[in-house]
């Protein structure tokens, strides 16, 4: 699934709204009671507070923080993947191919919920961010265990390409070889939904004439570049939530949104994994 939560407008505006006042901006809203000049000083009044400020105001976004928040979501993604490896039971058809497990499916389910809410509610993402990884972690972790029982060392393979991937792309763009530029971003958003939408196609024919979209699964030539096409976008997604954080980061979002920031970026991670897992797959197959 592509990342649907690193929109900086839509960043930007969660930032904006969820911000809490600076200490000049609560002294300007201060009130002055005069008092007489026989009793009493000037008394200054506090302005009317709700309560204590959120924690989501506590302190601000820096890239370090997201890191960390990205490596604790990580960290939750592959415990429950671990559970669900070990929770499975892998059978391969006669064809050598592996069907897809109904298993899969709850987790599935629950990370796609999460990532929907946090999409339209930032301020919940320190609590669904884990969760999401949670869900999708076990996801991972039964497909993975699938194709490694139909294609032995797959997964290993997979999770080596897709951590050299991220090194790949991060030194490509801390050191501007690949700018992110207005037009960029479109080419690379305007490419990610026309694959989503070929995907949704793909998924209603499959469901009713499965020979039509074989080329996806049977390791020939167009899947396979399909494949490498999508990995490919998927990596370039990449340098959008690079440039995404290092702009909170100077922009001074609340603190709250390097959880957002990092649930994003695993989203795109989670991609990519699948990604690059269903193209070793093919190759295998040929």
């Amino acid at each position: 699934m592509a990342n649907p939560l690193l929109n900086e407008k839509k960043a930007n505006e969660a930032a904006a709204g969820w911000a809490a006042p600076t200490a000049d901006e609560m002294a300007a809203r201060s009130t002055t009671i005069p008092g007489s000049p026989l009793t009493a000083p000037p008394t200054m009044v506090p302005p009317i507070s709700d309560g204590p400020v959120s924690t989501w105001h506590a302190g601000t976004f820096t890239v370090g923080g997201t890191a960390t928040a990205t490596g604790v979501l990580l960290v939750l993604l592959v415990a429950a993947a671990v559970v669900g490896w070990n929770q499975t039971q892998a059978v391969v058809n006669t064809t050598g191919r592996v069907g897809f497990p109904g298993l899969a499916f709850v987790g599935m389910f629950v990370g796609f919920i999460c990532a929907i809410v946090v999409s339209f509610k930032p301020m919940l993402a320190k609590v669904l961010g884990p969760i999401y990884a949670l869900g999708e972690g076990f996801f991972l972790g039964v497909i993975s265990k699938f194709y490694n029982e139909a294609y032995h060392g797959i997964v290993l393979q997979a999770i080596g390409a897709t951590l050299g991937v991220f090194l790949v792309m991060l030194v490509l763009y801390k050191t501007r070889i690949i700018k992110v530029t207005e037009r960029y971003k479109r080419a690379v958003i305007m490419a990610m939904f026309g694959l989503m939408a070929f995907y949704l196609v793909s998924f209603i024919v499959n469901i009713f004439s499965p020979k039509t979209v074989s080329f996806l699964h049977n390791g020939s030539g167009l899947g396979i570049i399909i494949s490498i096409f999508a990995a490919g976008l998927a990596s370039l997604m990449l340098t959008l939530d690079f440039d995404l954080i290092e702009k909170g980061a100077k922009a001074g979002w609340p603190k709250g949104m390097e959880w957002y920031a990092a649930t994003g970026l695993l989203i795109t991670l989670v991609w990519l994994y699948l990604e690059l897992l269903r193209l070793f797959a093919l190759l295998n197959r040929r």
